[in-house]
């Protein structure tokens, strides 16, 4: 069996560090036991193109990894070259990537390792808009230059306390980001989502896979102390600092445009770590620009690696600041990596010995939609 997996390369810093996983080099630690069971195992960073071995492998492989990193776009087109193919894996969360649809209709299974990274894109949130308020990386930036102006800085530097902080999607991320928000004291924590958080009445028990621990979630909008909006406008008008938690497809793709930044309060800080395609690559620079948006931050791009003259890269506000722009890596922190490794490997395993899987890991199954996150409702 041809397993083709679609990493990144990690050059000198993975071949220095073993727990950079998710690399072409290290290949998510699966070699030897994807070789023990004699299975062909090919992992390569080209992506683009026909001569590329993405598509050159997709012809006959039964299985194919990928990862939200380096994205290997499976289209329509690829599906009907890939006979073979019965097993699509995202090493990580968030599977937009590949054609769903297709997959459904060619009854290709997609899995990812869901929860494998909730922790760590929370922790990212809440590090871009302390950076974002607090103005931060300018600050950093005079510091490098050797200068010294205080008010130069703290003229748009400001707490987080009093704050109102919104997230569009409220699912695992959304939800922790919430949890993490709490101590701060906002002055309120909105969150907009096609389903509530429950009230009360019942409880949830979360199950974050690869990890040790049950979320005990009971009455979890009180716990957080949230509000849910049920107007996408409303919300982002009523918000100082908003985030975007949701996973792309149809129905979010180009969601925060044009038309719904000018509802946002003008200054608002906006922090997107789900996916770049979900705001409009030249409506969110134009905002910052005019200062409509006071900041913009996040790690993901409508295409990743992200051209060298992407306009994120290097739009700021009036005052010289507000981009808190990173490279993809919020969910592949080395503890990530890890789980996401043993996720994938699970998955694989019960394939190869034809036991279920994990629920919570199925987006597609056999010709069917197993999840409503990707915009079935």
């Amino acid at each position: 069996m041809k397993i083709l997996a679609i990493l990144y390369k990690g050059g000198d810093a993975a071949k220095a560090e073993p727990r950079l996983l998710g690399t072409v080099e290290n290949e998510l630690g699966l070699r030897r036991y994807l070789e023990s069971l004699g299975h062909d195992y090919v992992v390569s960073d080209s992506k683009e193109g026909p001569d590329s071995d993405f598509q050159k492998h997709i012809v006959d492989a039964e299985i194919l990894i990928t990862t939200p990193f380096h994205p290997g776009y499976l289209t329509a087109d690829l599906f009907e070259r890939a006979e073979n193919l019965k097993l699509c894996v995202t090493a990580g969360v968030g599977s937009d990537h590949i054609d769903l649809n297709a997959a459904v209709k060619k009854s290709v299974q997609v899995l990812e390792v869901s929860g494998s990274n909730v922790v760590s894109v929370a922790e990212h949130v809440i590090m871009s808009i302390l950076l974002l308020v607090r103005n931060f990386v300018p600050a950093h930036e005079m510091i490098e230059r050797g200068d010294w102006e205080v008010s130069q800085i703290a003229r748009n530097a400001f707490d987080l306390e009093g704050k109102v902080v919104g997230t569009i999607g409220a699912g695992r991320i959304g939800y922790r980001v919430l949890q993490r928000l709490v101590p701060f004291d906002c002055k309120e924590l909105l969150y907009y989502d096609y389903a509530p958080l429950p009230e009360g009445g019942i409880t949830l028990l979360w199950l974050i896979p690869l990890t040790p621990s049950l979320i005990h979630v009971a009455a979890a909008a009180k716990t957080v102390k949230a509000r849910r909006v049920e107007d996408l406008k409303e919300l982002v008008s009523q918000c100082d600092v908003i985030t975007v938690n949701c996973p792309l497809h149809d129905g979010t793709r180009g969601l925060v445009n044009e038309e719904l930044l000018s509802h946002f309060k003008k200054g608002a800080y906006l922090v997107n770590t789900a996916r770049g395609a979900i705001c409009d690559k030249d409506a969110v620079a134009a905002a910052l620009r005019s200062g409509q948006l006071n900041g913009y931050a996040g790690d993901v791009w409508n295409v990743q690696p992200a051209p060298r003259d992407h306009v994120w890269r290097t739009t700021k506000n009036p005052l010289g600041g507000g981009n808190g722009m990173v490279p993809h890596y919020s969910g592949t922190t080395l503890d990530a990596q890890k789980r996401y490794a043993d996720g994938v490997k699970s998955i694989l395993d019960n394939y190869l010995t034809g036991k279920s899987q994990e629920p919570q890991n199925i987006i597609v199954g056999v010709g069917k939609y197993e999840t409503k996150a990707y915009g079935q409702r």
